[in-house]
């Protein structure tokens, strides 16, 4: 479980990278529409921050991963920038690919394919399972 400050600090993270990416730093994407951040996990000690990215629109998520992680410097220090009022450090960012929404659409897919025959009302007594004996007929 986070910690408030924890809290804090990812819900800071989470908006001001936001900001930076689509504000500050869109020529990384080569005009194309910038991720966006589904979810931010900061360690007890403030020193990483866990972001993952939503890429659910393009069709080359791996390639704008890339690009972000290969601009990791270039993007802490325009985030430093400004939060430098708010934190005492920019932690060190690592990204990731956030897949859960695709992986929610996948088992949805699943689940609508499933088979299930409805339950019937009535029960034969033919039919009840058979719980068995604990004791015996002197209730031992």
């Amino acid at each position: 479980m986070e910690s408030k400050r924890q809290q804090k600090m990812a819900s800071l993270l989470q908006q001001e990278l936001a900001a930076v990416l689509q504000r500050d730093l869109p020529h990384l994407f080569n005009g194309g529409l910038a991720p966006g951040i589904s979810t931010v996990r900061v360690t007890p000690d403030l020193g990483q921050a866990r972001v993952y990215l939503s890429l659910l629109l393009s069709t080359d998520a791996d390639a704008r991963l890339a690009a972000v992680q290969d601009n990791v410097k270039e993007i802490r220090h325009a985030l430093a920038k400004r939060i430098r009022k708010t934190a005492r450090v920019v932690p060190e960012l690592i990204f990731f690919h956030d897949d859960s929404a695709a992986y929610a659409a996948h088992m949805d897919q699943v689940l609508s394919t499933l088979h299930i025959p409805a339950e019937s009302k009535e029960v034969d007594e033919t039919e009840k399972p058979k719980l068995p004996k604990l004791f015996n007929s002197k209730g031992e």
